[in-house]
């Protein structure tokens, strides 16, 4: 009988034992976490679509249409007319052929991968992945590389010494944890140099980066040199979803062969009017973008500038380097009870001794929401000799 208990109780002593806090409103900048009134710089709500009464209203009308479950996975009963709708402009807002959409961004990837690839393939994959993508490697059953992060030199090493045949670059666009953007560009240079495909985890760039909201794709204009963009309906669509945009051909081919397409039920009719509207205010209202990117490099920038550990990068992520998991822990906590909800970050979901605060800007936010931050950050900062 394995003991629970335990291994419980070692990870408690490691810091590493999580709690969960419930959310008694919707995740605006305030809300009401535990009872409790809350700034909440956490969340990955990037536009503040979340509590917009319009996609309130799109996902009311719809549910009295077509009621609140759709029924069946997509390949029986559970494939509506909105779903044919959004993958159609979404592959038309990410400037591909067509676009299959999943239950959730976790799904597209882990079905995409493991349908595309098998044990004849290689797979070279960033070293900061999400766990998503690195599932889909493992279950494909190709040979997987692991390249350093970001590391073009590297990348391209590895290449030469494993490349054989049918090979696959896989990256994040925006990576959760750091915030910094791949160097897509250089990406697909290599795979073209080699005839490798690509394939981009647009989930926390869609609807942020790029002149027109599509992600890190748009952001350096390799609309059509990318094969594969996957990205989240969750995040700055505010709903629930993923999706994988592509050629025809491919999404033809993933209807076949992506288990958890196939066999997961089709996300109901009121999620994917959410995201249609939502899709249409990111389109209509570029300001919300250009507003978030405003706030996160104003927040950044006093971080900086008060001595914070605080890597540079261009997105609402901003990641405050702590260290070792207790103290992070300690940092969120005194925070919590301040008002500011900033969870701690700790291993495995980043390696050892790099636990952080992860700072989640939205478009919502106000400057003085965002200076009341500020000052009580510092305070703690100071008090933890962190500063």
């Amino acid at each position: 009988m394995y003991k629970f208990a335990e291994a419980l109780e070692s990870i408690k002593e490691k810091g590493l034992y999580r709690e969960m806090l419930y959310l008694d409103a919707a995740p605006g900048p305030h809300t009401m976490v535990g009872g409790k009134q809350m700034l909440l710089l956490s969340s990955n709500n990037y536009l503040g679509l979340c509590n917009d009464d319009r996609l309130k209203e799109a996902a009311i009308a719809t549910i009295r249409e077509f009621g609140v479950g759709s029924g069946g996975s997509r390949l029986t009963t559970g494939s509506y007319r909105l779903h044919r709708e959004l993958e159609e402009r979404l592959a038309q807002f990410k400037g591909t052929e067509a676009c299959l959409v999943f239950s959730t961004g976790y799904a597209a990837n882990l079905g995409t991968i493991a349908g595309l690839a098998d044990k004849g393939w290689v797979i070279f994959c960033d070293r900061l992945n999400h766990a998503s993508i690195i599932d889909g490697c493992r279950l494909s059953g190709a040979k997987l590389v692991i390249y350093k992060h970001c590391d073009m030199n590297d990348l391209e090493k590895k290449i030469k010494r494993y490349h054989t045949g049918k090979g696959l670059i896989v990256s994040d666009g925006v990576f959760s944890m750091d915030g910094d953007i791949a160097p897509l560009a250089e990406i697909v240079k290599l795979a073209k140099k080699y005839s490798i495909m690509t394939m981009v985890d647009d989930a926390h760039a869609t609807g942020v980066l790029g002149p027109n909201g599509g992600g890190s794709v748009d952001y350096f204009g390799l609309q059509n040199e990318v094969d594969i963009q996957m990205g989240t309906l969750s995040k700055a669509f505010a709903g629930e979803g993923g999706y994988i945009a592509g050629k025809q051909s491919l999404i033809d081919y993933l209807r076949h062969k992506a288990k958890s397409f196939i066999y997961s039920t089709a996300l109901a009719p009121h999620n994917i009017a959410v995201s249609l509207k939502a899709l249409e205010l990111i389109q209509k209202e570029p300001e919300r973008r250009k507003s978030l990117l405003e706030k996160s490099r104003w927040f950044r920038g006093e971080l900086v500038k008060n001595g914070f550990d605080v890597p540079m990068n261009n997105t609402p992520i901003i990641p405050l380097m702590v260290g070792e998991a207790d103290k992070a822990v300690t940092f969120s906590r005194m925070l919590y009870d301040e008002g500011v909800y900033v969870p701690a970050i700790r291993p495995p979901t980043v390696p050892n001794g790099s636990s952080r605060l992860r700072f989640s800007i939205m478009a919502t936010h106000t400057h003085e929401d965002l200076a009341m931050a500020l000052q009580k950050t510092i305070v703690i900062g100071k008090e933890l000799g962190l500063i």
